[in-house]
């Protein structure tokens, strides 16, 4: 539904486009070039031709598209908040229906000075209708977001702007509807400064019910152990205070206070940090990690064609060339005080005939076929490392690249709980599933009762990066709830890297 509801918009926005140039006296094949045809409209409506550049900002860049929509919809005669509704939520037959109506006629500025209102008043008046409208629309049909890290490499790419899907699993309702608009969860100029109110907050709720993610959507979320930080740099998401608590504290809280009290937020449900990985296990699936291999339900899973894993490679005598490096397969180097070095950390020689290269299937085929490769395994970390790996428990001796057999719980599905296993279903029981608990010697008692199951009430996800060895995911912080489901991410619309990366431009996420 989310899909079709995206062509459509998109198809009859440019048709409509195309009929609205003609009137205007736009040559109207350019209605159908991206990011152009609204350089045309700002051109054609007077508008200053910042607003055209601010449209690349992430999030706020839609409200300022759908401030453009509108004023150039004014400039066809239409002031009305049921025109400007229309443009904005129905374009694709609103927009061919200014461009192809014999009624409706282009009138320019002098249509816009002709109106009873101020033509000051006109733009206040269309930019706050159009941040109501890009709120809604942020909020239950689509989002712009930017990637920020290398987790998912190659497949996602650091600075790539995508559009992530929210019909696709079900729009989901705020949990906290009172916030700053076009923020996430901090203000912009005051990052200590939550962007939202907590006294009004609204239980987990999906318009049309919650549609299962399937097994290998790349999917957005709210990170689950996001929910509580340490509010300073180096520390926040990529560095969790659950993680610190443990880590380095040794589960004290007291200690934690002592030394970040005045530095901890806690976030509800919606505003934690979004994450993107893609989904590789879903409820009932029983996964696994062998020497780097994952397993599903014990078949070897899915792994995308721009997929990234570390491996140790060994050349015959000498070392490829850093031109070769550079120009077939992609890496970056640069040199300071003297010293050339790989700037992303994805080449790293440990000797001068082994080195460590993060890298592609196609590249793993290129480096094979080069007259001086002698051997290539992959770089494992097999190291049992209960510390740091989902469930932190002994009895789970797991690492990156040897983890689980894991089940992933099911909605309606019961478990036996035991003194082995309760570190993998404690937190869904308590945070995301709102039950009291309490380990009264061996006992536990859930909502003040002897417990020796539990049924779930939500259906869980394990959520891993396309760059195995360079993700923080579900091996690091265990299930994700549906409840935590943002949406799919469908389209790359936007990239660039020292300039635009044109191949990237509209490009579906696979």
């Amino acid at each position: 539904m989310g899909w079709i509801i995206f062509i459509l918009g998109t198809i009859g926005w440019h048709i409509g486009l195309y009929g609205m140039f003609k009137k205007s006296g736009i040559d109207p094949v350019k209605a159908f070039i991206p990011f152009y045809n609204t350089w045309l409209i700002v051109e054609k409506c007077g508008i200053s031709k910042t607003w055209f550049w601010l449209q690349l900002i992430p999030i706020a860049g839609q409200f300022i598209t759908i401030w453009i929509i509108i004023i150039y919809t004014m400039h066809f005669g239409k002031f009305g908040v049921g025109a400007h509704a229309a443009a904005v939520f129905l374009p694709f037959i609103y927009l061919p229906y200014l461009g192809f109506s014999k009624d409706v006629r282009w009138g320019g500025e002098k249509v816009m000075k002709m109106y009873k209102k101020s033509a000051a008043r006109e733009w206040v008046d269309a930019a706050v209708f159009a941040v109501v409208a890009a709120t809604l629309i942020r909020t239950f049909i689509f989002e712009a977001y930017t990637i920020p890290t290398g987790s998912m490499e190659r497949t996602l790419l650091v600075n790539d702007f995508l559009f992530v899907n929210k019909l696709s699993y079900g729009p989901r309702l705020p949990q906290t509807p009172i916030s700053f608009p076009f923020v996430h969860n901090t203000l912009p100029a005051l990052p200590t400064t939550p962007s939202y109110l907590k006294w009004i907050q609204v239980p987990y709720t999906r318009l049309l019910g919650f549609v299962d993610v399937k097994r290998n959507d790349v999917v957005v979320f709210n990170f689950p152990a996001g929910d509580t930080i340490i509010n300073l740099e180096n520390y926040g998401s990529k560095n969790p205070y659950y993680d610190v608590l443990r880590k380095d504290f040794n589960g004290n809280r007291d200690q934690l206070m002592a030394q970040f009290g005045d530095h901890i937020l806690v976030h509800p449900m919606d505003k934690t940090d979004n994450y993107i990985k893609r989904c590789v296990g879903v409820p009932g699936d029983v996964i696994e990690v062998r020497n780097g291999v994952l397993y599903v339900n014990n078949e070897k899973a899915f792994v995308a064609p721009d997929s990234q894993t570390d491996y140790q490679v060994e050349t015959s005598g000498t070392p490829f060339t850093q031109e070769f490096l550079e120009d077939d397969l992609g890496y970056q180097f640069v040199t300071e005080d003297g010293k050339t070095y790989e700037k992303n950390g994805d080449y790293g020689e440990l000797s001068q005939t082994i080195s460590v290269m993060n890298m592609t299937p196609d590249n793993l085929e290129k480096v094979k076929k080069q007259p001086n490769f002698k051997s290539v395994k992959m770089y494992l970390d097999t190291v049992p490392n209960p510390a740091e790996i989902f469930p932190f428990d002994k009895n789970f001796p797991w690492s990156v690249d040897r983890f689980g057999p894991l089940h992933i719980p099911k909605k309606g599905e019961t478990v036996t709980l035991s003194a082995n296993n309760i570190n993998l279903y404690q937190r869904l029981i308590t945070v995301y599933e709102h039950n009291t608990f309490e380990n009264q010697n061996g006992k536990f008692i859930i909502n003040g009762k002897e417990a020796t199951t539990y049924t779930f009430k939500l259906n869980y996800y394990w959520m891993m990066g396309d760059n195995r060895h360079r993700s923080q995911d579900s091996r690091f912080w265990g299930f994700v709830p549906e409840t935590h489901i943002v949406g799919k991410a469908s389209l790359i619309w936007f990239s660039y890297n020292d300039g635009p990366r044109w191949n990237r431009f509209f490009k579906s996420i696979k």
